[in-house]
């Protein structure tokens, strides 16, 4: 199936958030997704970005603390 899921988001809509038909029909669909809580302009986590993520926040080895207030890695 390809395309937007017009049954889910209508019932998303008009159960969930109790949208009248005309209410529901009357956004945009930048809108309905602020009202559903989803971010249209959140890019989906493809393996490129999960590796300019990692680039950027790249994991560091644990540490502990020394005796004498400084740290090594473990």
């Amino acid at each position: 199936m390809n395309g937007l899921d017009w049954q889910g988001l209508m019932r998303a809509g008009m159960a969930g958030l109790g949208l009248t038909p005309e209410q529901f029909w009357s956004l945009t669909p930048a809108e309905l997704a602020l009202m559903l809580g989803v971010d249209p302009t959140a890019a989906p986590m493809t393996r490129s970005r999960l590796a300019a993520l990692s680039r950027a926040w790249p994991d560091r080895p644990p540490t502990k603390e020394k005796e004498d207030g400084g740290q090594e890695r473990i």
